[in-house]
């Protein structure tokens, strides 16, 4: 009796059928892109899933075994704040298809500081992982796209691209880029038939929050600040969303007859941004004016309907 071949190591990748769509997701070890790459592979995509360490993907392969898709999962190494990792990683993708119908520009990190003692070390390296991270990969994805006039490119901001959440300098000016870079970018590819779709989640249940825990307050003059901060993550946390469904609002970005450019999901996205929205800047500098935590909290509540008081 023949010996039966062993399955492919879902790192290496494989010859897709012509008619197989296929999507890159980034960051896809955990959390949204672990979410993500499972959904979209459910949905029939082939998963070219990046992670920066083939090791870290192991809940990943887990996950995608226990849905049975595991056989449309290649795991590609990946660091998105790299150039020539990127390039690497794309190579390598473009070794066993010649489309990538769609980008799932997820990978992303946070970042705490106050403006004044937010080191420029810091906003570098947020901002060329958030976002220099997706042109990246948009850069290697768009040539093809083009010559076939279609695809996807889905890029993962965040509620704070759209309010600047105290404390939170870095992150949030790296998530104003990405908004405003695929807004631009959004015009640019309308002549060529490919979707942009820019994703807003709230507070989804992620890794990201484990790991954003720093308050580097050096002088001490920001601690209602930071306090605030964490009191609005503490909420968040306790409620926070399923990544599944900031994935099924992925997918339904791409999959939509109605496109459109903008998508919020998960906790406290729609009751922030719409708030946001209906205040007058002067109105928003007021509500950083209070000396009290209270006050801070009363009034946060009466205009987002979030009450993020310390509980117990």
């Amino acid at each position: 009796m023949p010996d039966t071949p062993e399955s492919p190591h879902p790192n290496t990748p494989q010859s897709l059928q012509p008619n197989t769509p296929s999507a890159v997701v980034t960051g896809a070890n955990s959390g949204i892109g672990r979410a993500t790459a499972i959904t979209l592979a459910k949905a029939g995509y082939h998963i070219y899933a990046t992670v920066r360490g083939l090791a870290k993907a192991d809940k990943l392969l887990a996950k995608a075994t226990t849905e049975g898709v595991n056989d449309l999962i290649t795991l590609i190494e990946m660091d998105v704040a790299d150039s020539a990792s990127v390039n690497r990683g794309f190579a390598e993708i473009f070794t066993s298809t010649d489309h990538v119908d769609v980008l799932v520009n997820n990978a992303g990190v946070g970042g705490n500081a106050v403006t004044e003692e937010c080191p420029i070390e810091t906003y570098n390296e947020v901002f060329n992982i958030n976002h220099n991270g997706s042109v990246r990969c948009i850069q290697a994805v768009l040539p093809g796209m083009r010559a076939r006039r279609s695809g996807t490119i889905v890029n993962v901001s965040s509620v704070v691209g759209k309010i600047t959440a105290i404390a939170q300098s870095p992150y949030y000016v790296s998530k104003w880029a990405v908004e405003g870079m695929s807004e631009g970018l959004a015009q640019e590819l309308a002549p060529f038939g490919i979707r942009v779709a820019i994703i807003e989640p709230g507070v989804t249940r992620s890794s990201i929050f484990a790991k954003n825990i720093d308050a580097p307050n050096q002088s001490g003059a920001y601690d209602a600040h930071y306090r605030r901060l964490f009191a609005f993550y503490a909420e968040g946390i306790a409620k926070a969303t399923p990544a599944e469904e900031a994935a099924a609002t992925i997918l339904e970005a791409i999959t939509t007859h109605e496109p459109r450019l903008r998508w919020r999901c998960s906790w406290g996205a729609d009751e922030l941004i719409r708030a946001r929205e209906s205040m007058t800047d002067e109105e928003w500098v007021a509500l950083g004016q209070h000396d009290d935590d209270n006050a801070y909290y009363d009034e946060f509540e009466q205009r987002f309907g979030l009450d993020i008081r310390p509980k117990g």
